[in-house]
């Protein structure tokens, strides 16, 4: 799979990274194979799709009850929403109109920043000196923790937690709404 964003170094430096935040043990694979750097590119390549993939859709995800696959369709975003989150992935870029509170680094940028600074051969280190520069540059690695996390246990349809094995990996069972409801009254009118 080609990388969104990122370009296929990074992506290769993302899945290391990922990997040793959340490695795999007995209880599942890691957060490298659990797609979380696709999570994290697809993040930061989010206005590449139209719609951008920002909020999967629903009302319900069809797991267990109601219409299948509505959280795989996108929802479209409205003029403030797009800005804010243009402003949050892209940063501010000396634009007035997202520059209302000052000037923001954005995702991309901090990404960009925080994968040099791990080094061009961090996917190819061994996993002490991977762990030295992932404490070394700490303010990017709280970041990736985030959203390494969010990948392994949010749902699938933002490109993590493949399948729902990160679920599996802590014993839960996923979203299940709608509870009591039947699927002709979640897709009803």
């Amino acid at each position: 799979m080609m990388p969104v964003w990122l370009t296929e170094r990074e992506h290769a430096t993302l899945v290391a990274a990922c990997t040793r935040l959340i490695p795999a043990d007995e209880d599942g694979p890691g957060a490298g194979m659990l797609g979380a750097p696709e999570y994290i590119d697809t993040l930061l390549g989010a206005f590449s799709f139209d719609p951008p993939r920002i909020w999967a859709g629903g009302p319900v995800s069809g797991r267990h009850g109601g219409p299948p696959g509505a959280f795989a369709r996108f929802h479209r975003l409205n003029r403030l929403d797009e800005l804010a989150w243009r402003t949050r992935i892209e940063g501010s870029q000396g634009l007035p109109e997202r520059e209302r509170n000052g000037p923001v680094v954005g995702l991309q940028e901090r990404y960009r920043r925080g994968i040099e600074a791990l080094g061009h051969d961090f996917a190819e280190s061994p996993t002490e000196v991977q762990d030295d520069r992932l404490r070394r540059h700490q303010e990017f690695t709280d970041l990736l923790y985030r959203h390494t996390c969010e990948a392994v246990y949010g749902p699938p349809e933002y490109g993590g937690n493949l399948g729902g094995a990160g679920w599996r990996t802590i014993g839960f069972d996923g979203d299940v709404q709608p509870r009591g409801w039947s699927d002709a009254e979640v897709s009803g009118p």
